[in-house]
């Protein structure tokens, strides 16, 4: 099966909620991360519940969404194009981790119809600043085994505001990703080069934790809109839903207007 033929075949399978919303503004479109699943943006949703339509996505080999042979993040964007097609106005596209890879990726592809892209510590790994002796040494322990590099991931991007409870339920749930899908995916990943910020003419804004890498900073700068919330790890919008919200609607109010961010 060739790419583009997983990717029209995985498009027509994904797991999706479509929440209604007033007509007018863009539609936000929810992509969670690696080994993630979609009510992973709950906390995002009611708080933003009857202000846009919104489309949040499992996707292909994550939560609900079968997926016929492994993705990477490239063939995630062609499948999310494909799903989007009955979508005909503008999108505001939000990414978690992986997702703001896959996102920006998307909204390459959208061209015009992309009004936004909202990344949510999507650059805790420097991606474009990895050679591929770190990038290896990365995948290793996945590899080895896999369960216990999920946990110990979790626990390194975790800080004092992370619940227990959070960790436990997101260790349980990464942990048990088929690594069959999850393995070359995360390859894919860290291999990922950020070459698309510098082509995408809408706005983008980074809603960030404490624990992005100075060099992803610097990285980002000429391109990104960032806001930090201090004192927070990876899963920030799980972690400190209220103050990630209200940064969310912030930046969406005039995203969605067509306004920079």
């Amino acid at each position: 099966m060739t790419s583009s033929d997983q990717a029209a075949a995985d498009a027509q399978t994904l797991a999706t909620d479509d929440i209604r919303g007033p007509e007018g503004p863009a539609t936000l479109i929810f992509i969670h991360g690696w080994c993630c699943r979609r009510d992973y943006w709950q906390p995002q949703i009611e708080a933003l519940r009857g202000l846009y339509p919104m489309r949040v996505i499992d996707l292909p080999g994550h939560g609900a969404s079968p997926a016929r042979s492994a993705h990477s993040i490239g063939s995630l964007a062609d499948t999310l194009v494909l799903a989007l097609r009955d979508l005909n106005g503008p999108l505001v596209l939000i990414g978690h981790s992986m997702g703001g890879a896959v996102a920006l990726e998307t909204a390459a592809r959208l061209g015009a119809q992309a009004r936004g892209v909202v990344l949510v510590d999507s650059f805790v790994i420097d991606y474009g600043g990895l050679d591929a002796a770190t990038q290896d040494a990365i995948h290793a322990p996945f590899r080895a085994d896999f369960a216990a590099a999920m946990a110990d991931l979790i626990d390194n991007t975790s800080t004092a505001l992370t619940p227990e409870a959070l960790k436990t339920r997101l260790k349980q749930e990464m942990g048990s990703s088929d690594p069959a899908l999850a393995l070359p995916l995360w390859a894919s990943l860290l291999a990922w080069q950020p070459d698309v910020l510098a082509t995408l003419t809408c706005p983008i804004h980074a809603i960030n934790g404490s624990l992005i890498p100075d060099s992803a900073r610097q990285r980002c700068a000429p391109y990104v809109h960032e806001t930090v919330v201090p004192g927070t790890g990876h899963f920030l919008q799980m972690e400190v839903p209220d103050q990630v919200n209200a940064t969310l609607r912030a930046v969406l109010a005039a995203m969605a207007h067509g306004d920079t961010a």
